[in-house]
């Protein structure tokens, strides 16, 4: 493998999530009922929050494309590769969800991505061990989330109330590959850390 490859990938892969129309490879989720029907606020609540699930999708290409390009184990760099493949679903899930609730993704997109990008490079420094163990702690919080997406959403928007139980299922099977991969336990406050950055982005990102 050319040395330049890693790096043309991962650009490829930065310019693409943040500026191509993301396209899935799974059909999109969907649950019988009813047609959707909402009043304007909830319409704009569920909106709000399927920005932030979009944010979340656009950070999870950064992390996996950060830490495929860091590990010098191919095995691990081929899971890193695939878990952003499936995680390309969501982006488009979201993406499209947006468009259809008439609202757009965060203004904010790139710098998001430049952050997760660096998390991923810096946890990569530490071995493979403690860069899946970023990965598990990273979905276990993205998996609560969503569960209070779940709560928080319109009882009638059935659309993303699917996809975001998709994703939620999704997101628990890539922490428990990571885990069986070797990941490890991350110390109390690097967690603390975590959740209080997570907290930021979200919180910004219902809005821009």
């Amino acid at each position: 493998m050319d040395p330049l490859d890693p790096l043309l990938a991962a650009a490829d892969s930065a310019l693409r999530t943040l500026f191509a129309k993301p396209r899935s490879t799974r059909e999109c989720p969907v649950v019988p009922a009813d047609e959707t029907k909402m009043q304007p606020q909830e319409r704009r609540r569920a909106a709000a929050l399927m920005r932030v699930n979009h944010v979340g999708e656009v950070c999870a290409q950064a992390l996996y494309t950060a830490q495929a390009l860091a590990t010098r184990n191919p095995v691990l760099r081929r899971q890193f590769e695939k878990a952003a493949a499936e995680e390309s679903d969501h982006l488009a899930w979201t993406s499209e969800r947006l468009k259809e609730l008439g609202d757009r993704p965060s203004l904010l997109n790139p710098l998001w991505y430049a952050g997760a990008f660096g998390m991923g490079l810096v946890a990569a420094q530490f071995g493979d061990r403690v860069s899946l163990g970023f990965v598990v702690e990273t979905e276990r919080q993205v998996e609560q989330h969503l569960q209070g997406h779940l709560e928080r959403l319109p009882a009638q928007d059935h659309a993303s109330r699917a996809i975001v139980a998709q994703m939620k299922e999704d997101e628990a099977a890539h922490a428990a590959g990571a885990l069986d991969a070797g990941g490890i336990e991350l110390p109390a406050p690097v967690k603390n850390l975590m959740r209080a950055a997570a907290k930021v982005m979200t919180t910004t990102a219902h809005y821009i």
